[in-house]
């Protein structure tokens, strides 16, 4: 028979082994999204190298597009003495008008419909950039009905809507301030990594698709403390 100081050594040693079932609280768990690398293509719309370049970045928003946050900053020159835009286009008025669908697009849609919206534009060739036939078309093939749709409220008509000029106007002086002023200019998390004007210059990492991409990987790895 237990005598009392053996009974009571082992209650004390039974509730000291059996901890008593917990829940976990889990609403003061907070999930964190992903920080995506910010990539900015410094380009004109009607400009063979920047359709060349976007090519290239097509295949690599294939294969890390999930990772990306692109957008695209146009080269152009203020001129406030321009009545349409206030900025002289090199490639013209339908270049100007080809920059402002784009950015309206951009403005109103994900990437993945306005990125097909401006593969569509440069498929269509460069002297159909900037036309509003061109710019129904591509809405379409992008997924959304261009007659309704808040982009073709910006753009107006004829790429001459008040938003998407001013549209126009900011992005212009955003790749003034960057230093941007070759059409294609790729910068990766805020630094110039590559040219693409006649030829490629200035790419440390390389210009091909794989090369970017592993530069993405990399920086977005680094990014969300990755090893």
């Amino acid at each position: 028979m237990l005598t009392a100081l053996a009974l009571l050594s082992l209650c004390v040693w039974t509730q000291a082994v059996v901890q008593p079932l917990t829940v976990q609280d889990t609403s003061q768990i907070i999930f964190t999204e992903d920080v995506k690398v910010p990539v900015v293509l410094g380009v004109m719309s009607r400009c063979p190298d920047a359709i060349l370049c976007e090519a290239v970045w097509d295949r690599v928003l294939q294969r890390v597009g999930d990772k990306v946050d692109i957008s695209l900053s146009f080269i152009a020159t203020p001129n406030p003495s321009d009545p349409a835009y206030g900025v002289s286009c090199k490639h013209g008025l339908e270049e100007c008008a080809g920059n402002v669908y784009e950015l309206c697009v951009a403005k109103y849609h994900p990437t993945s419909e306005w990125w097909p919206f401006l593969q569509c534009q440069n498929f269509h060739g460069r002297d159909q950039i900037g036309l509003p036939d061109t710019a129904a078309s591509c809405a379409t093939t992008a997924g959304f009905e261009w007659e309704t749709d808040q982009g073709r409220l910006c753009s107006g008509e004829d790429g001459q809507g008040e938003e998407g000029v001013k549209l126009l106007q900011e992005s212009i002086q955003n790749s003034i301030e960057l230093g941007i002023k070759k059409s294609c200019t790729i910068i990766i998390n805020g630094r110039q990594v590559c040219i693409r004007d006649g030829t490629w210059y200035e790419c440390e990492g390389g210009h091909t698709p794989a090369d970017f991409i592993r530069q993405i990987n990399e920086e977005y790895n680094r990014l969300n403390g990755v090893d």
